[in-house]
């Protein structure tokens, strides 16, 4: 998946809860089920990820040197690569 096709994270948790919502009334047969269940697997790892790099973002720019608040550039970290893992 690339850049572009990578959902937001509001579209990553909006579909989440819709795959959550299914899953619970327990009326799938085991393929579909296992299939919307890797899906929210990929879609949970997306979320975090961009949590995450929200929060880091936030971590530098409220860092405090001296009693003053620095603002620094964000950049970004790409984790190491887990597998098929998605990469963020």
């Amino acid at each position: 998946m690339n850049e572009k096709d990578k959902p937001t994270f509001e579209e990553a948790l909006k579909r989440l809860e819709h795959i959550v919502e299914r899953m619970e009334k327990g009326d799938l047969p085991l393929d579909e089920s296992l299939a919307l269940f890797q899906e929210g697997i990929e879609l949970s790892r997306i979320c975090t990820r961009q949590l995450n790099a929200a929060d880091e973002h936030v971590r530098k720019l409220v860092r405090v040197e001296n009693g003053r608040f620095v603002i620094e550039p964000f950049e970004p970290e790409s984790p190491p690569s887990q597998g098929n893992d998605l990469q963020f």
